[in-house]
């Protein structure tokens, strides 16, 4: 059987293969557009092949989290027998912020014409384009999958915490958050483009997973002047704290939005549910469909508002997240 560690591994390589297929693609895409019409190609055809390709990625990652949760749990000597099955579909489409993936992925647009604006020429401004597309394509998927896994967890009483797992190369702010464990329902501390990833806990086991000072040490002289500055660098190798060094929290967020605007139109999944359950709906302004009138909470402030596992596994399941 794999160990945690080995199981956590082949995780991370999912998650990043898929982003790295995503990106690979929006870059394809990507090349067919113009600096001239970036707002018209990313609302037409190419644009809506950017959503799809990103939404597919999100769901992939998160069809795999169930299995990936109850692989850890067997592995460390737990029952893999969850008490609901995760909705992979509830996670797609979907950003970071909770609002739709649509919008997010229009923002490279309003950054192609700003840099026009700054004077950049025309193939630059592209540049830059595509390197905020490949991020938000990239954060949506990692954020999708470390949810999801985190609403897995939430579903597998055997689960009580989760370890964070920083694989390298990676930034000084994850670097000495590596190894520390949470409560499996707190939020995970994330910065763009972060790809670290949970690694779920039974009890109070502990995975061999490399300490901040351990990966310092990994690294090059270069690595380490690149990533902790030449002075840092210079004071780690010294005997210097990592921790000291970094300001771990600085530029980390966690998914903050309350709620999300996807799947709550009549015919979303959250929208069937509330339409079954005679909830009422309504036709905004700019919005095609009418959608329900009560908010759909994300799993994240489920975890932080609900009061104990049982409140958490009726809300995520009100929610769609769960049946």
């Amino acid at each position: 059987m794999a160990t945690p560690t080995e199981l956590g591994r082949t995780r991370y390589e999912q998650v990043t293969s898929t982003v790295r297929a995503v990106v690979e693609l929006v870059q394809r895409l990507w090349k067919g557009m113009s600096p001239s019409t970036i707002e018209d190609d990313l609302e037409g055809p190419a644009g809506a092949a950017i959503v799809e390709a990103v939404a597919e990625g999100q769901l992939s990652v998160a069809d795999a989290a169930q299995a990936y949760i109850a692989a850890q749990m067997a592995a460390q000597g737990g029952s893999a027998a969850a008490e609901a099955a995760l909705v992979a579909a509830a996670f797609a489409g979907i950003a970071p912020d909770g609002g739709p993936l649509e919008t997010l992925l229009f923002l490279p647009a309003i950054g192609v014409r700003r840099r026009l604006a700054a004077g950049l020429a025309p193939d630059e401004a592209m540049l830059g384009g595509l390197a905020d597309m490949a991020r938000y394509a990239s954060t949506a998927v990692t954020d999708a999958a470390r949810s999801s896994d985190q609403v897995g967890m939430a579903a597998n009483r055997g689960c009580v915490a989760y370890v964070r797992v920083v694989q390298l190369p990676a930034c000084s702010r994850c670097i000495v958050l590596s190894g520390q464990m949470y409560r499996y329902s707190e939020g995970f501390l994330r910065h763009p483009n972060c790809d670290c990833q949970t690694l779920p806990l039974r009890e109070h086991e502990w995975p061999d997973v490399p300490t901040p000072k351990q990966l310092a040490a990994r690294m090059s002289e270069a690595e380490q002047r690149r990533v902790f500055t030449v002075a840092g660098a210079d004071a780690i190798r010294a005997g210097a704290d990592v921790g000291q060094v970094v300001n771990a929290r600085r530029g980390m967020s966690r998914p903050g939005a309350p709620t999300t605007a996807e799947g709550i139109t009549r015919r979303g999944l959250y929208g069937r549910q509330m339409r079954r359950a005679g909830g009422e709906f309504a036709r905004y302004p700019g919005r095609r469909y009418s959608q329900s009138t009560t908010p759909r909470l994300t799993p994240d402030a489920i975890f932080r508002r609900a009061s104990s596992r049982g409140e958490q596994l009726e809300l995520l399941r009100r929610y769609g997240y769960i049946v």
